[in-house]
């Protein structure tokens, strides 16, 4: 438990300074700071809009139940209309991303996304 109030505390004050995104968001899962990326069920679907690659991140316009969301995450390849998998993450309001000079009213901070063989 320790561990998790350090990452968050991390988060926050990277986040409050004005950081673009946290520190390597795949080390930790959210809901179990020991768990690794590879084990974090990827309970949530959704259907690609538009991807903007930033550094070694990615942001992902996505439709998920006719609701319109944005996610941040490791880098990924993923195009307009791929089915994607990912974790629930970490919600964010108002996040202002220097690398894009631009604020995202919400935006999901996700551990890990997928592309998946499936359709939506």
């Amino acid at each position: 438990m320790k561990r998790f109030s350090v990452f968050l505390a991390l988060v926050v004050i990277s986040l409050s300074a004005g950081a673009d995104v946290p520190a390597r968001p795949t080390q930790l899962s959210l809901a179990n700071p020991l768990q690794k990326p590879a084990e974090i069920p990827l309970t949530q679907k959704a259907k690609v809009l538009n991807t903007i690659n930033a550094n070694q991140y990615t942001y992902l316009e996505v439709v998920q139940n006719k609701k319109t969301l944005w996610l941040a995450s490791s880098a990924v390849t993923a195009k307009k209309n791929d089915v994607i998998r990912f974790d629930d993450g970490m919600l964010m309001s108002n996040f202002y991303s220097k690398t894009l000079k631009r604020t995202f009213p919400s935006i999901a901070f996700v551990n890990r996304v997928v592309v998946a063989n499936e359709k939506e």
